[in-house]
């Protein structure tokens, strides 16, 4: 059987709904349950990252910046650089960061301490939990 963990079902829920106060009501999720975020070779992640490229869609909403990846060196690249490239808004709820509403000077210490977090889970042999966004 192929199902979704209650912590994805539960963070589709709340994007849907932060989305919808946002004005968005066309969503698609990608998610890639049980896969690290160390690694950004998620087939959800890249299936998203086509999508951005193809013009198809307009924001990102994931409920901390952590569901994006959690290598501070590419997620920087993303919220930095790509989701500008190609219009992108990006939303992390929990964060409390919106690109629309400007930049936010804790948004690559966040990065930083996600990246962290891995890396001492990993020196006690805990495996990082995978990475939904959406939108």
């Amino acid at each position: 059987m192929d199902t979704e963990s209650n912590s994805i079902q539960n963070q589709k829920k709340l994007l849907q709904k932060v989305a919808r106060e946002k004005g968005y009501t066309d969503t698609l999720f990608f998610v890639d349950d049980g896969i690290t975020g160390t690694t950004m070779k998620r087939p959800g992640f890249q299936k998203m990252l086509t999508a951005i490229e193809a013009g198809y869609i307009s924001a990102v909403f994931v409920k901390d910046l952590s569901r994006l990846g959690r290598n501070y060196i590419e997620v920087g690249k993303l919220t930095e650089e790509f989701f500008s490239q190609y219009d992108v808004r990006l939303v992390a709820v929990s964060d409390g960061v919106d690109s629309d509403e400007g930049e936010d000077d804790f948004t690559p210490f966040k990065n930083i301490m996600n990246n962290l977090f891995c890396f001492s889970t990993m020196l006690t042999n805990i495996p990082c939990n995978g990475a939904p966004y959406s939108i």
